[in-house]
């Protein structure tokens, strides 16, 4: 059991290596048992998504001809792990090994799913709530799953709000950020409501001549992100020293993101919003001094 444990966190940390920098860097701030079981969660997740979206560790979208066939695959393989089945699938085994650890509600997981669910029937929202509603199940629930791993009780209903909106903070800024790349591949994810504020027709947001308005919107949705940002780190508070410390940094690193894409306007969109080695390490030592 100790060696299957050992080799499931190995292919876990491989994931996050390739798969994401930012996270990956934040986790080394973990105390080593929460860092291994970040790496085991994110696998899942991160597997899930390219399963999904046909990915390789993240990357470019591509548009699936197989969509509902890719989320039933995800809904019988997490149901299996949910059970504590061995998959064979190792990002699969490292949910049902981490969900146990932890006491993960099953619930989570399977919000989680729901999200990619909302994906598979073309989801788009039509108003606030609605793209809310969708941040939550592809990424504030991910909060909730993290929160229980630092050691937050699943009925800790202040903590878990506040670490719901870390990930709603992170998914406003990926949205801001890759709404070229999301239209390319017939996705918005931005509220009709919002675009109809600017006269922009669904399906035209990205046409050059409306950029002034997508800056807008970019600058709305950075807001919202920001606000949600300032309320996670209310509850970093309550976390041990060194989760605290992880996810303040995390926090700085991907607001950056929602800052850079408000700030550049009308370009946010003419190149990849990225944020550099520099910033990033930046941002783990302002967290440092942030959780003393």
């Amino acid at each position: 059991m100790a060696d299957r444990r050992a080799l499931l966190v190995t292919q876990a940390r491989d994931s996050i290596a390739k798969g994401s920098r930012s996270f990956a860097l934040a986790s080394r701030l973990f105390a080593p048992e929460t860092r291994e079981r970040a790496w085991l969660l994110y696998s899942w997740c991160r597997a899930c998504d390219d399963i999904a979206d046909g990915q390789d560790h993240g990357g470019a979208l591509s548009r699936v001809d197989n969509p509902q066939e890719r989320l039933t695959y995800l809904q019988n393989m997490t149901e299996r792990a949910l059970a504590g089945e061995e998959t064979g699938e190792p990002a699969f085994d490292a949910l049902a090994l981490v969900v146990a650890e932890c006491r993960i509600p099953h619930a989570w997981p399977r919000d989680l799913i729901q999200g990619f669910a909302l994906d598979a029937a073309e989801f788009s929202p039509r108003s606030e709530a609605d793209l809310l509603k969708y941040c939550y199940h592809v990424a504030g629930v991910v909060g909730l799953m993290m929160a229980c791993i630092m050691g937050v009780a699943a009925d800790d209903e202040e903590t878990l709000s506040r670490a719901n909106d870390l990930g709603l903070a992170f998914q406003l800024a990926n949205i801001a950020r890759d709404m070229s790349e999301d239209a390319d591949a017939g996705r918005c994810y931005i509220p009709s409501q919002w675009l109809a504020d600017q006269g922009i027709l669904p399906g035209e947001h990205m046409k050059p001549q409306h950029r002034p308005g997508m800056a807008k919107i970019a600058q709305r949705m950075a807001d919202m992100a920001a606000g949600y940002e300032a309320s996670a780190r209310i509850g970093a508070r309550r976390l041990p020293f060194r989760s605290r410390w992880a996810v303040l940094a995390a926090a700085g690193i991907y607001g950056d993101i929602a800052r850079e894409v408000a700030r550049r306007g009308p370009a946010a969109w003419d190149s990849r919003v990225v944020t550099s080695k520099s910033a990033k390490l930046g941002w783990v030592a302002r967290a440092l001094w942030q959780s003393l």
